[in-house]
C-alpha cells in the first residue's frame, strides 16, 4: 500500500512513518511532504496514492488548500489537534482522524478502518463528501452563546442547548436542564454559528439538537413531527421538502 505523509514538524512525520512500517510492513511511504506548496506539486506530478496522512495546520496555510486545488481520490487520515465539533465533521464524512501525539495503536485502528471502506473511495460521492468535511471544519462553529439574564451575561454552552426557538419576534434557547434564554441573535445568524452535524434547521421556527430527539412521526401532508426528551413551546414540525434530509441527518 502507498501512503504519502503531510507533516510539518520532521520528528513527526518520521516517527510516523516508523509507526506505519511497524504496523504494516507492506506499507511503502512514497513522500514525506512538509508544506501546502510541495504537496500541491507532488500530487499534480505523481499518480495517486492508496492513502494519506496529513497534518492541519502546516507553516504556510491549511492542509484544506492542498485538497481544493488538487483532485484527490485517495482517503485522507487528519492529524489533529482541532476540537471536538470538527472531529464530527471528520466522522460523519467517513474520514478517520489522528489526535496528537499519534500512538501506535490509534494509528492501527485507523488503517484498519481504512481496509473496512475503502471501496467506498473509488465511488463518485468521495469528493463531495471531502469538501463538505473540509467546508464545515474550516468553518468556527460556537462552544458557547452570551444571554443577557437578569442583569447577568451568561455563556450558554452549545451542547447544553436542546432546541432553538423563535416566535413573536423573540429567539429563545432552551437548554437540557429545562431553563429558557431570550438570545439577541436572529434564528438565521445560530444557524450559521451552530455545528450543522448536530443541530438542524427543522423550519422558520426550531433549530434541533440530535442529542435531545426522542421520535419521527409521520404527519399530514408527508411531513414529520419531531418529539423530543426537553419539553417543546410548539409541535416542532419538519416539512415536506425538508423531511428527507432531516431523515438522513439523523442517521448520519
Amino acid at each position: 500500500m502507498n501512503i504519502i505523509i503531510i507533516e510539518d514538524e520532521p520528528r513527526t512525520a518520521k516517527d510516523l512513518k516508523a509507526i506505519l512500517t511497524a504496523v504494516d510492513a507492506d506499507i511503502n511511504v512514497l513522500a514525506m511532504l512538509s508544506s501546502v506548496a510541495s504537496s500541491i506539486k507532488w500530487l499534480q506530478e505523481n499518480a495517486a496514492p492508496d492513502l494519506i496522512f496529513s497534518d492541519i495546520q502546516l507553516g504556510d496555510g491549511l492542509s484544506f488548500e492542498i485538497f481544493k486545488e488538487v483532485k484527490v481520490t485517495a482517503p485522507i487520515i487528519f492529524c489533529t489537534a482541532f476540537d471536538e465539533y470538527a472531529i464530527n465533521a471528520f466522522e460523519s464524512n467517513s474520514i478517520d482522524y489522528l489526535l496528537k501525539p499519534i500512538e501506535e495503536d490509534r494509528v492501527e485502528k485507523s488503517l484498519q478502518k481504512y481496509h473496512r471502506i475503502k471501496d467506498h473511495y473509488a465511488g463518485g460521492s468521495y469528493a463531495g463528501n471531502l469538501e463538505k468535511a473540509i467546508s464545515q471544519i474550516s468553518h468556527t462553529y460556537k462552544q458557547s452563546i452570551l444571554v443577557h439574564y437578569r442583569e447577568k451575561i451568561i455563556p450558554v454552552k452549545t451542547a447544553d442547548i436542546c432546541l432553538v426557538h423563535a416566535a413573536n419576534g423573540l429567539v429563545t434557547l432552551h437548554t437540557l436542564n429545562d431553563q429558557a434564554y431570550a438570545t439577541q441573535y436572529t434564528i438565521d445568524q445560530l444557524e450559521g454559528m451552530l455545528n450543522p452535524t448536530q443541530f438542524f434547521r427543522a423550519n422558520r421556527q426550531f433549530i434541533i439538537n440530535r442529542d435531545v430527539v426522542q421520535n419521527i412521526e409521520h404527519y399530514f401532508n408527508r411531513r414529520l413531527v419531531v418529539h423530543t426528551h426537553c419539553p417543546s413551546p410548539e409541535k416542532i414540525i419538519v416539512s415536506r421538502l425538508k423531511a428527507q434530509e432531516f431523515l438522513r441527518w439523523i442517521e448520519q
